[in-house]
């Protein structure tokens, strides 16, 4: 909210962070060689680095953080076409449909209802939002790609999640010299906010640097889960997860800056979690829990 331009050095800094982290711990110092050959991460780097990219710029171009969370969740329905069409699966079709609408039908109510109006008034404002969705949609289809990429190399060359996490991190850095003024302009932005003391330590340092330093650490936390998960889940399943996961930030968004939120979110909200539960199967693990107990009952009724 205070800068939203500011996508571009938070990406280099979580990048930054986790190469440095990977350098160390896993790739001990240079040391050891790759067990997945180099070209294929440099294929995964450039869909990698596009996709952070993009969806940061989409940010500038008149797109709000719940409608970009919201449009992102209809990576369900990109990663399941893909994958039909790449690797010849069948499609997990109805709980995908469920959560896939819940997500499309969120983003519908919230941006075209608006767009037309602002088409119908002919401002500036409603194109730069088609720019923004452009923008959303070219990185939501290469992303289901990165994933069915990922999937295939694990395949072949057996699972590596910590290697790919940190050449996926470390390889795209020269890239940021690109936005070398976007991020250095940001550098100076942050160090003339507010101060702002760290409880229990009494460090003091400008807030927007704290936000960041706590953005980089959670962000290392959930995208090493992330590519554990790629490992062991196929590209759909992890964008289902990573899916629900979107949904709680949304959520969260929602409640904690106070954002509108109406019944149709609701719905579209009760979509993606029904459609998830479904595709996890977790009424089939439900139902002989919830049997035994009944029998349970029945028993000590009889005594």
């Amino acid at each position: 909210r205070e800068f939203p331009g500011c996508g571009n050095i938070v990406t280099f800094s979580q990048f930054l962070f986790i190469a440095v982290e990977g350098f160390i711990f896993e790739a001990d110092f240079g040391r050891k060689r790759p067990a997945i050959p180099i070209r294929n991460y440099f294929i995964m780097v450039a869909m990698f680095f596009t996709v952070s990219v993009v969806n940061n710029y989409a940010l500038n171009l008149n797109i709000a953080m719940p409608l970009h969370m919201i449009f992102r969740s209809g990576s369900l329905i990109a990663s399941m076409a893909l994958g039909i069409i790449i690797l010849k699966k069948s499609p997990e079709s109805l709980s995908v449909f469920l959560s896939s609408l819940g997500g499309l039908g969120l983003f519908s109510r919230g941006f075209f209802v608006p767009l037309k109006a602002r088409f119908g008034e002919l401002k500036p404002q409603g194109c730069a939002s088609l720019a923004g969705i452009a923008a959303l949609t070219f990185a939501l289809l290469m992303s289901a790609r990165m994933g069915i990429f990922q999937e295939t190399l694990y395949q072949k060359f057996g699972k590596h999640s910590k290697e790919a996490l940190f050449y996926n991190h470390a390889l795209p850095l020269p890239g940021f010299l690109l936005l070398a003024p976007n991020i250095f302009q940001h550098a100076v932005l942050f160090s003339q906010s507010e101060p702002f003391q760290v409880p229990g330590i009494g460090l003091t340092l400008p807030i927007m640097w704290f936000y960041l330093l706590m953005n980089v650490i959670t962000q290392y936390v959930c995208i090493r889960g992330v590519f554990i998960l790629t490992t062991e889940c196929t590209s759909l399943t992890v964008t289902l997860v990573v899916t629900l996961r979107k949904f709680v930030s949304l959520i969260f968004s929602i409640l904690y800056f106070r954002n509108p939120f109406t019944g149709w979110h609701w719905l579209g909200t009760a979509f993606v979690f029904v459609g998830t539960l479904m595709y996890t199967e977790v009424w089939n693990s439900l139902r002989p829990l919830l049997a035994r107990r009944r029998t349970a009952r029945s028993r000590r009724k009889e005594q």
